[in-house]
């Protein structure tokens, strides 16, 4: 508990990082009469995304699920007398994954015409992130607590007295995001590419903000 004698300062961090890293979002889809071909179905897929990648130098493990399901799917008709009703289609199966790798519009590029090319159809979304999510965090820490200290000293300083122990921080660890997406939706790739697409993508520097409360005994 906080003693009469007390300075509570709350310091706000705020760094600009550029992002070093590509993440590639793809997600399949389709729709099968049985569950266990929906099940299959998506595996194939899956599988023939890691065989088309390879050669770009991609390790069959890089390709990681995000997401996976199966679920029923129900449409609509008209019956005899004109009533809209419901009649089962299948079991559609969503498979999100993605593929990480440093900033390389090149191989960007390469990796969005092989998929083009090949005979999976997906869906894909562009997004940049730092590396080293740690260090960014200590970054924006040690910039809220500069900054914390700061004002203490000044209002120390005006109030005529002296700053003492700290007593106490008070810091919420949330996760910062530490992505941009230039490209923030999906988008299909369907169209055939002569060589590979021209990703000419400058993503914006990442800005993270948080703060930080420190109490200060003071005399």
């Amino acid at each position: 508990m906080e003693s009469a004698r007390t300075l509570r300062v709350t310091g706000k961090g705020s760094v600009k990082l550029a992002p070093d890293a590509t993440r590639l979002t793809m997600t399949i889809r389709g729709t099968e009469k049985e569950y266990a071909d929906a099940l299959e179905r998506s595996a194939q897929q899956t599988e023939a995304l890691k065989d088309s990648l390879a050669p770009l130098g991609f390790g069959r493990d890089e390709l990681r699920t995000l997401s996976f399901s199966v679920d029923m799917r129900y449409e609509s008709f008209r019956d005899e007398s004109g009533e809209y009703r419901q009649r089962f289609a299948g079991y559609e199966y969503t498979h999100a994954l993605k593929l990480e790798f440093g900033r390389d519009s090149a191989l960007l590029g390469r990796a969005l015409h092989t998929l083009a090319a090949g005979s999976v159809e997906a869906e894909f979304r562009i997004s940049y992130f730092l590396r080293d999510a740690e260090a960014a965090k200590n970054a924006l820490l040690a910039e809220a607590v500069s900054d914390a200290k700061a004002k203490a000293a000044v209002l120390a300083q005006a109030s005529g007295v002296k700053l003492g122990a700290i007593c106490l921080i008070d810091y919420s660890w949330g996760a910062p995001n530490l992505e941009v997406m230039p490209v923030p939706r999906m988008m299909n790739v369907a169209a055939k590419a002569e060589a590979s697409f021209d990703m000419d993508i400058n993503p914006e520097d990442i800005e993270v903000s948080d703060q930080v409360t420190v109490v200060w005994e003071i005399f």
